[in-house]
This record gives structure tokens, C-alpha cells and sequence, in this order.
């Protein structure tokens, strides 16, 4: 089944495109007024080939994995520190037979205690993958080993990152597995000690009707419900193996298909989404598919399309690629503090190499950066915000040693915070990331003050004070005032 997900995007992809979900695998000039820098380049012996998104720690520094490359040419975690210095903290398949995980597909995901939590897609105690928890400092603990019987009903090589709910646990996905047979895929919860439950199996309706595979990993709505994305599946396409769907899952286990793809004429409503959805303010959902929309020459299955979907299921198509503008977005958006989306198609572009775009709310894109091999090529990875204000990704391949690049892209937007997590109950611990903290004054939510402390020029620990409603967060330095990226929910 890995290898097969590939096969159905086509002919043309280059070599590398059969590692991308199957294997689950300088600067540069532009014309606008942002400036692009590369700020990594991959070596091999450091990592290679990146495809997870990046996400900043409490000490201001980048974190992420490589897929391949390393010590045991396995993987890698790594941090790129402020002052542009990077150490692997952690190259995989350290242990007899891989048992502490092998080939990380996915990026990191912070935890409000400190620590990072990521998944494996091969290795573990049979080479199904794992769960994992890895300090800032690089002391990796295997929390889960996937495929607990004969075709792994608890499920199997899981492709994409993990989320963490309110309640605390954390949620993700696997591309193969399932209690319907071993390439289906499954939805899971785990404890931070490793309690693991299978909530849902894929591939439980007929046909397939309810989605197959899930690439992409979770997000949690403001319902408290879990939003995704299946790859393949659906009530379309069935001869082909299904277009995907987009789905909503209760933390209980309880599954809603919202959209199934290629209902429209030519698949133009989009095929195949790989990428995590991301919720506007306004409660809609954003993603990507890899293929449908537009056909060209160049596109023989489509470009890719970028939708908005409401949470009730009603999906509209905001932007077909026309492969100058961009093919293949993989990975999902990331919606900026201008409200604006920003993302990267693996394919198009001035060079066939990939692009970094952004999109208004009402679909209008525009095309940032479109890579020159040199710069690197293929970003497989979505972008991520940093608090001050600009944009870091990698790619999966390119630069000088063709085995991928992490890079910066920077608009002038402004700093801001952000809140790990971004939902929690009256007296949950909270820290707020951001840049130049020393010397805050004040910190707030929605306008309630709260007790504080100042860890770093990079790091504040609060707690949800009493009397607190859902909105911004917002603190007080002596450079001025910085608010919160995402308004912070307060559950009960």
C-alpha cells in the first residue's frame, strides 16, 4: 500500500516522488518585496530528506526531523538554534532491530510539558512504527509500538504528526492498519505514559465509502471534535481505490464523513488530500488536495486545489493549480497572523522544483518564491510561523548535496505569541512562546490579567486565570504589546 499510493499520482513524478507518502519517501533571488534565505543545507550525515513541518521550542529554537540520513541513516531529530547553528539530537534506529523507531515521516508537536511527541513510520518491535517522546535536549522514549496482532488491527505506519486534544492525550492517524484489513488505517488517542486506543478503522461501510488511508495527521476544532483528511476512499473513484474524503471524529470515536472527492465533473473539487486542515476564525476548514481541479499538459490528473469546508460538510473550491503557479500541494496551509494562508506545492513552478504561495481568505494567490534546485527542491512540508513573524519550511530534496534544505521566508509581518496549548480549563498550565520577553510587564487573556513568570527572552509559564473567556491572549513587553496568533479557547 505505500508504495501504491504513489502509483496513482502518475508517471512524471521524478525518482524521489516513490519515497514521498510510500516510503510512508544560499539564497536565492525573487522578485517581491519578502526576502528568501536558505538557512540549512542538509549534508546526509546531519539528516536528509525532511519532510515533517518545524515547530519552535520554548528556547526560541526550530525543531524537526529527517526521514532519512543520520547515524544509521534512519532519520534524525533535529534543532537549528537562534544564532543558526544546527545539532542532531537524535538519529533513529539507535537500538537492535529499530526498536526505538525508524524513517519519522511527520514533525514534532510541542506539549505544556515541555517535551516533544512525534511518530515513526517504520521500526518499533515489528516494523510497523511507533509513538515517541523526545526532550529538548534529545532522551527519546519509545511510547508505542504499532501492529499488536495478525494485520495490525491497533494500525500501522503512521505518515503524519500528532495532535494534542484539551483533554490532554494526544491523536493521530496511520496510513496502513485498521481492524479491516491491513491497508486501511486507523485513528488513535494516547496518554503522554503511553495508554493507547484504536477509536476508529477505516474502511468500515462498503466500498470503502468512509475513507482509506489517512496521510494527513488531525486538528481539533473549536467543537472539541477532531477534522481530516483521508487519501483514498470515499463514495467516488471506487474503481480507482477512492479519492478521499474529509471527515470529523468525535474524541470518542465516533466518525462523520463531511465530503468525498472527485464528486464534481473532472474531479474538480479536488482528489486526493495529503495535507493537515486548518481552521479559519471564522470556523471553516482549509486544506489541500494533492491532484484534481485544473488539466494541463503538464497536469494529465490535475494540479491540485486548495478548499474551504464547513464543518457541516459544504466545500468550495477556492484555487486550482495551473502548474506555473504550482502542482502537488502535500502538505496543508498555515494561516499567518495577517489572516492570510501560506503553503508549497512539491511540483510547478518556474523550475518544476515547487513554490511558496500565499492565498487571501477569498482564494486570490500569489506566488512567493519558486525553487531553483540550488535553493533546494520539492518541499514535501507545510510552513510554520515563527513568533517573530517570519516563515520557516524545508525540502525534501535539493541543495547542495540533493538531500534537502530548511529555509526562511520573511514578509515584514510583525512579532507576535503564541500559546501552548491553545484551549484549556481555569488553572491548566500554559506557555507562551514569542521573542524579546525579557521585561514583561503584564500578561492577559481576553483581558483577565494573569500570574506569570519570565523564563527566557523566549519563554513565559502562566496559567489560565480565573474569570478567563475565549480570546486573545495578549502580553506586555517593553517593545510594546504582543497578542496571541490563535484566540485561546477556554474549556470547562
Amino acid at each position: 500500500m505505500r508504495e501504491s499510493l504513489m502509483l496513482k499520482l502518475g508517471g512524471r513524478k521524478r525518482a524521489l516522488a516513490t519515497v514521498l507518502l510510500c516510503a510512508a519517501i544560499t539564497t536565492a533571488p525573487v522578485s517581491f518585496a519578502q526576502t528568501f534565505k536558505t538557512l540549512l543545507d542538509f549534508s546526509g550525515a546531519d539528516g536528509a530528506g525532511p519532510q515533517g513541518v518545524l515547530v519552535q521550542g520554548p528556547n526560541g529554537n526550530l525543531y524537526g526531523t529527517t526521514k532519512f540520513g543520520g547515524t544509521n541513516s534512519a532519520g534524525t531529530v533535529f534543532k537549528l538554534a537562534s544564532d543558526g547553528k544546527p545539532k542532531t539530537l537524535y538519529s533513529f534506529c539507535s537500538q537492535t532491530y529499530c526498536y526505538d523507531g525508524a524513517f519519522p515521516a511527520a514533525g514534532l508537536v510541542l506539549s505544556s510539558d515541555g517535551n516533544f511527541y512525534g511518530t515513526t513510520w517504520g521500526g518499533g518491535l515489528i516494523n510497523a512504527g511507533t509513538v515517541f517522546k523526545i526532550t529538548p535536549k534529545g532522551s527519546l522514549t519509545v511510547l508505542y509500538s504499532f501492529c499488536s496482532g495478525y494485520e495490525c488491527p491497533d494500525g500501522a505506519g503512521p505518515n503524519a504528526g500528532l495532535v494534542q486534544g484539551t483533554d490532554g492525550n494526544f491523536y493521530g492517524t496511520t496510513v496502513e492498519g485498521g481492524a479491516h484489513g491491513y491497508v486501511t488505517g486507523a485513528v488513535f488517542k494516547i496518554s503522554r505514559e503511553g495508554a493507547f486506543k484504536t477509536l476508529y478503522s477505516f474502511c468500515s461501510k462498503p466500498h470503502c465509502s468512509d475513507g482509506q488511508s489517512p496521510v494527513a495527521g488531525l486538528v481539533q476544532g473549536n467543537d472539541g471534535n477532531f477534522y481530516g483528511t483521508t487519501y483514498a476512499g470515499g463514495a467516488n473513484c471506487i474503481a480507482q481505490g477512492g479519492c478521499g474524503t474529509a471527515f470529523k471524529i468525535t474524541p470518542a470515536g465516533k466518525l462523520t464523513t463531511l465530503h468525498s472527492f472527485c464528486a464534481q465533473t473532472n474531479c474538480t473539487d479536488g482528489a486526493n488530500p495529503a495535507g493537515l486542515l486548518v481552521q479559519s476564525a471564522s470556523g471553516s476548514f482549509y486544506g489541500t488536495a494533492v491532484l484534481g481541479g485544473t488539466k494541463n499538459q503538464q497536469c494529465s490528473s490535475g494540479c491540485g486545489t486548495i478548499f474551504q469546508i464547513t464543518s457541516a460538510g459544504k466545500l468550495a473550491t477556492l484555487h486550482a493549480f495551473n502548474y506555473s503557479d504550482g502542482e502537488w500541494p502535500y502538505e496543508g496551509l498555515v494561516r499567518a497572523t495577517d489572516g492570510s494562508f501560506y503553503g508549497t506545492t512539491y511540483l510547478g513552478g518556474t523550475r518544476d522544483g515547487g513554490t511558496v504561495f500565499k492565498m487571501d481568505p477569498g482564494g486570490k494567490l500569489k506566488t512567493l518564491h519558486s525553487f531553483t534546485f540550488k535553493d533546494g527542491d520539492g518541499p514535501q512540508a507545510g510552513l510554520v510561523q515563527i513568533t517573530d513573524g517570519t516563515f520557516d519550511g524545508t525540502t525534501s530534496a535539493g541543495g547542495s548535496h540533493n538531500v534537502g534544505t530548511l529555509f526562511n521566508v520573511s514578509l515584514g509581518l510583525g512579532p507576535f505569541v503564541e500559546t501552548v496549548p491553545t484551549a484549556g480549563k481555569v488553572g491548566a498550565k500554559v506557555l507562551i512562546l514569542g521573542t524579546n520577553l525579557t521585561g514583561t510587564t503584564s500578561v492577559s487573556f481576553h483581558g483577565t490579567p494573569a500570574t506569570f513568570k519570565v523564563i527566557s527572552s523566549s519563554e513565559i509559564e502562566t496559567s489560565v486565570p480565573d474569570g478567563a473567556t475565549a480570546g486573545e491572549v495578549k502580553v506586555k513587553t517593553p517593545q510594546g504589546a504582543l497578542a496571541s496568533n490563535v484566540a485561546f479557547r477556554v474549556t470547562h
